[in-house]
């Protein structure tokens, strides 16, 4: 413990409380432990001063330089660094200023489906990426060969490594069609409409999940 900066318990804490918060008034369930391993992450702050963040590389409290994969410009007040398939992200909030552009369409409905991602009212249609179905095969035979290996083993842990990277590539599929749809609707149109659907309820159903 003595090696990790006292930022990192103090967040811990924070969001242990939070999370307390959140259960006695009603909007969440009641907290469970986090196990090591699972959805790892930490926050940091620079003692209330400012933590700039210019191009590739940057200077972070109590952690030194570290270079992330896409130049950031800018400045925050604490920063969240999670690992996700082997993979460490940094993630922070900070204010932009956006600019109002030109729109081609005043208003446009959008009909979210199953078999297409999502057809406009002006006909124009989004395919569905069936993310899912692409590597539903190799999922399924990397799970195979990982099932009479020792748990904890060595090989145990590169097979699982193995198996969260497919499934994050299938999210992250998923998430480029996403903001690819949520880009273009932003940029051509001034007012969007949509159906309310119980997206968490539809996605419960493995078939359709599979189909996204």
């Amino acid at each position: 413990m003595k090696n990790l900066s006292s930022k990192v318990y103090q967040y811990a804490f924070i969001n242990l409380g939070e999370a307390f918060k959140r259960f006695f008034q009603g909007l969440g369930k009641y907290p469970r432990f986090k196990k090591k391993g699972r959805s790892d992450s930490f926050t940091i702050d620079n003692c209330g001063k400012p933590i700039e963040l210019n191009g590739w590389s940057h200077k972070l409290p109590f952690i030194g330089i570290v270079k992330t994969y896409e130049p950031i410009e800018a400045t925050t007040q604490k920063i969240t660094i999670s690992r996700q398939a082997g993979d460490w992200y940094l993630s922070c909030s900070y204010e932009f200023h956006s600019h109002t552009t030109p729109k081609k369409t005043d208003v446009v409905g959008v009909d979210l489906g199953v078999k297409t991602l999502a057809t406009l009212s002006d006909g124009k249609v989004f395919e569905s990426v069936r993310a899912y179905q692409k590597f539903e095969a190799k999922l399924s035979r990397e799970q195979y060969l990982n099932r009479h290996k020792q748990v904890g083993s060595t090989n145990w842990r590169k097979a699982q490594l193995k198996i969260a990277r497919l499934h994050r590539k299938v999210a992250n599929i998923r998430q480029d069609a996403l903001h690819k749809l949520t880009t273009y609707l932003a940029k051509n149109h001034g007012s969007i409409v949509i159906e309310d659907l119980n997206v968490r309820g539809m996605l419960a159903n493995h078939k359709l999940a599979k189909i996204s």
